[in-house]
C-alpha cells in the first residue's frame, strides 16, 4: 500500500529534523581567544545582579576604621614602632580619663547636700541661712516682728537644707517641713511645730507678731543648729 500525501510529508519533516540534529552535533565547541574571553567576562559582570555583592561606601569606611584599630593594637608590631604605638595608645587613654574627670567630676561615695531651692514656702528666696538670720535680726531691732518671724523661720528651713538634713522643695508647706524636721530632730519636734504655727499665724492669718513669738522661732533655730540630726529627711512637695 503506498503512502498518502500527508504521510509522505510527515516522513519528510522527520528526516529534516534528524539531519539538523546530526549537523548540530558536528559543530565543534566555541573556544574564544584571550581578548574575546575578557570581553565576555566584562559583559557578564556588568549585569546589575552583581552589584548586590559589592561593598557599600559605609562598609568600606567601617572596615577601614576596624583595620586602623586592629593595626594600632596589633601584637605583631615590634621594635621601635611597637613601642611608639603602645605609648601613643596609653597617652590617648590617659587623656580621655582626665577629660572625663574634668567634665563629670570625681565620683563620690557620700551623698552631697542638696543645693539651695529658688523658692521657699511660696516665695522666691535665694539668700543663705546666714543672710536670712541677719535680715531677721535687723527687722527685730526695728520692732518689725512680722518680718522678723517670717525671715527667721525661713532661715531655719534653709539651714536644714544647707546641712543636707531636710530637703525642702518648692511647694512644701511649713508644717510639712516641721514634721520632717521633727523626725530628723525628735527632741525638737514640738518646738518645730510651734515655730511653724507662729510663721503661719503671721504670714497667712495676718495675726500680729510679737517679741515672744520671734524668740520662739529664733531659739528653735539655734537649738536645731546645735543639734545632731538622727536621720536625713526629704519633704514631699
Amino acid at each position: 500500500m503506498g503512502l498518502t500525501f500527508g504521510g509522505a510529508a510527515v516522513l519528510a519533516a522527520v528526516g529534516r529534523a534528524v539531519n539538523e540534529a546530526r549537523a548540530a552535533e558536528a559543530v565543534p565547541p566555541l573556544t574564544p581567544d584571550g581578548d574575546e574571553a575578557r570581553r565576555w567576562a566584562e559583559q557578564e559582570l556588568s549585569d546589575p545582579v552583581y552589584d548586590i555583592a559589592e561593598p557599600t561606601p559605609f562598609d568600606r569606611i567601617a572596615r577601614a576604621i576596624a583595620e586602623f584599630f586592629e593595626n594600632l593594637f596589633s601584637t605583631e608590631l615590634s621594635g621601635q614602632w611597637g613601642s611608639a604605638v603602645a605609648v601613643v595608645a596609653a597617652i590617648v587613654v590617659i587623656i580621655v580619663i582626665v577629660v572625663a574627670f574634668a567634665v563629670w567630676g570625681v565620683p563620690r561615695a557620700s551623698r552631697r547636700a542638696p543645693g539651695r531651692a529658688p523658692a521657699l514656702f511660696g516665695d522666691e528666696e535665694h539668700r543663705s541661712a546666714a543672710e536670712l538670720r541677719a535680715a531677721a535680726a535687723s527687722h527685730a531691732r526695728s520692732g518689725d516682728w512680722d518680718a522678723a518671724i517670717v525671715l527667721h523661720f525661713r532661715a531655719l528651713a534653709r539651714g536644714c537644707t544647707e546641712r543636707g538634713v531636710v530637703d525642702t522643695p518648692p511647694g512644701a508647706t511649713v508644717h510639712t517641713f516641721a514634721r520632717a524636721a521633727g523626725r530628723a530632730f525628735p527632741a525638737l519636734a514640738d518646738r518645730l511645730e510651734a515655730a511653724a504655727t507662729a510663721f503661719d499665724d503671721v504670714r497667712y492669718l495676718r495675726r500680729p507678731g510679737t517679741a515672744e513669738l520671734y524668740r520662739l522661732v529664733s531659739d528653735t533655730d539655734a537649738a536645731v543648729v546645735a543639734a545632731r540630726p538622727a536621720v536625713r529627711e526629704e519633704v514631699p512637695a
